[in-house]
Parts: C-alpha cells; structure tokens; sequence
C-alpha cells in the first residue's frame, strides 16, 4: 500500500511524503522519536501514525499471501514474455542496434549526458573505459553546455511509441514529466511530422494497403496523445509519481484484454529538484529509492518502458576525473539499463554504460531537423560562447 491510501488526515500524508516515506514498508522500521523529528509533530501523533500504518501493512500482507504464490511464473514463461516484448525506436538504426531494437518495455532506462560548466578555452579531457579491457574512449568538453539532445531524444521517443502497430510501432501513448521547463512543443510538432513522413515512405515503397491509416494520422494527433507535466520542486515530482497509478488505470482499453494504452513514461530531468533542494544526503537517497521502486512497479504492472533522462558529472579518483552520473551510487543500482551520451570531437555518441542483458557498445548519432536520426558528417558541433 502507498502511503496517500493510508487513513490519516492529507496534512500528515504530506507530510510523510515530503519527507520520502512513500510506502507502509519504508515505515516499518523507524521509531517513534525518529519520525516525530522528521515530521515535526507530536511524539503521540507520530505513534498513531505508525500504529495506523502496522494496521494496514497487516491487512495487505494477510490479503495478498495467496496472490504472491498464484502470480509465480516459470524461467520460460519469463523468457516467453520478454521475447514477445516490443520496443521503441529512437529513429536512429545505429543507436537501435546496440539497444537490442531500442527503448525497452517493462524496464527503466537511465540516460545521463555531459552537462559539465568548465572554465570558458580550458580543455579538460576524460577516459571512459569499456567492457572489453583496455579499450577507451577519449573526448573533449570545451566550455558551455554541450547540447547532446537528451531532450530531443527524449521528445522523439514520446513521439515514436504512437507508432501504430501496423508499421511496426507500440500504438500507444505518452507521459512527459519535465522538471527543467525544456519540452519544446513546436520542436514536438517538427518531428511528430518527419515521423508520419517516414511512416508515409514506408508505406509506399513497402505496403500497399495502409493509405487510408496514412491518411488519418496528423501531426496535432501525435502531439495530444502526450500527456504533458510541469514539475517545480521535488515534492510535486514524488506527489506526480504516486499519483501515475492511477492515471494509468484510467487510461486503459477496456476490451477482450485489458491494456494500458501509455507505452511509455519520460522525466525530463529526474535529477534536477534532487541536486538543488537537498541538504540531508540519507534523506534524498531515501526518497529517491522510493520513487525508483514505484516506477520500476509501474514499468512491470502496466507492460510500459520509463525513461529517465540524469545528468553526468565528474568523480575525481586515483588521480584522474572520471565521468558518473548524478545523485551518487545508490542511485546509480536502481535502473535496468544505462546510456551515457557525450561528444567525441564533432560528434555525438552514445555508450551502454550498464545492462543486464546488452553488451557494452556504442553508436553515433545526429540531432537533425527531423528529430534523431543516424549520424553524418555533415551534423558539426556548435561551440557555444
């Protein structure tokens, strides 16, 4: 159970959440006193607040005994699942093939980018060393911010889920959480538009009987099937989170099957409100986990992939910087796969940085005025002042 269905007044709910408990079981083992400290309420409040909590947590375990064994599935049925599985393109066929045929479902995939504020002319350079042993990677970051098009690739992916099957695609919808105010919606416009063209030369040159769903599909019909939140602080970001189940469930197709018709969920970034509203480092590493378990929950129940979009920074060990994403090691353990995008002279890359099941690769790719597409010689860095 999460912590807004508990019985107790929505100040104390907030209050709780605001403080990262989420769940009944991140409860369950902090006294009294302790939570009293954190909430700044009453010690009797705070009992009562845990006794209500034991109290529910009791009735969910009592409840779901029997739903636990019955939901066990076998290595093979899992095995089936995940081969069924489809997923997203990025537009980019390079960049699709390191991910195994793009974003997955049913995951959480990380995507951090160099976002690094230098000293203007300095030339700091990093060593990003691969799976395969003494292999590296060696790249420059000149002063300003780089412009990798994390955002872009995010906007593409909203754009692509809606895909419709017939062309290969989910058919589904988009959740777009951004936290830094980035989302262009006439850039969302402009590649909602060169996807229905791509899909349009597909179809002529690979089908013959689609025109009239070619016909049907406009570009302002992409655009209302993303599902667009603002975010401001880090507490309307975990209220938001706690609050997706239920969107989900109410955006469903109700027929033979019951689907969820989001496919896929972007926060855009999820480190923003964390790096800068943050002073106590155990208490934002414990709401982060909160918020990681309910959207890898979310990933599983509802069959959709969750993007998060991180920020990179330097870690300085044993002499020499080393790149690492943003909100620290903890953090880093919680998503299934992680991409790492960065420059290489004039162009931008992609690395599989962790994945249990892909190995580790990378792929070049573009920032076109058609959205993400494969890399050409042509697409030149901009320095900026």
């Amino acid at each position: 159970m999460e912590i807004w269905r508990l019985p107790i007044s929505a100040s104390q709910r907030g209050k709780l959440i605001s403080a990262g408990y989420t769940s009944l079981s991140s409860l369950s083992s902090i006294s009294s006193s302790d939570l009293a400290r954190e909430l700044k309420v009453s010690e009797s409040e705070a009992m009562n607040i845990l006794k209500v909590a034991s109290h529910s947590r009791g009735s969910e375990t009592s409840n779901a005994s029997c739903s636990i064994v019955e939901g066990a599935l076998s290595a093979w049925d899992m095995l089936h699942d995940e081969e069924s599985l489809m997923h997203i393109t990025t537009s980019s066929a390079d960049l699709d093939n390191i991910l195994g045929g793009g974003i997955h479902c049913k995951e959480v995939t990380e995507i951090g980018w160099s976002s690094l504020s230098l000293i203007v002319n300095s030339v700091l350079k990093y060593k990003l060393t691969t799976a395969f042993g003494s292999e590296s990677i060696i790249f420059m970051l000149i002063g300003g911010v780089p412009g990798i098009g994390k955002t872009q690739l995010g906007i593409q992916i909203a754009v692509n889920v809606q895909i419709p099957n017939d062309f290969g695609g989910l058919g589904g919808k988009a959740i777009y959480i951004d936290t830094e105010g980035s989302f262009m919606v006439e850039r969302a416009f402009q590649i909602a538009e060169a996807c229905i063209e791509d899909m349009s030369e597909y179809n002529r040159f690979l089908r013959k009987d689609f025109q009239e769903c070619k016909i049907k599909m406009l570009p302002q019909d992409i655009l209302e099937n993303i599902f667009y939140f603002r975010i401001c602080s880090y507490t309307e970001q975990i209220a938001l989170i706690n609050y997706l189940d239920k969107f989900l469930s109410e955006h469903k197709d109700v027929g033979i099957v019951v689907l969820c018709r989001v496919k896929v969920i972007v926060v855009d970034s999820v480190t923003f409100h964390f790096r800068q509203d943050f002073d106590d480092m155990a208490l934002r590493t414990r709401v982060l986990s909160g918020m990681a378990l309910k959207l890898m929950n979310l990933a599983k129940r509802f069959s959709l992939a969750v993007v998060l979009l991180n920020q990179v920074t330097t870690k300085h060990t044993e002499a020499s910087f080393q790149l690492a994403l943003a909100l620290g090691d903890s953090w880093s353990h919680t998503c299934t796969n992680r991409i790492v995008l960065y420059w290489n002279g004039n162009e931008r890359y992609a690395y599989i940085d962790k994945s249990p099941s892909l190995r580790s690769a990378s792929a070049a790719y573009s920032v076109t005025a058609r959205g993400i597409r494969n890399s050409s010689s042509s697409c030149k860095r901009i320095k900026m002042m």
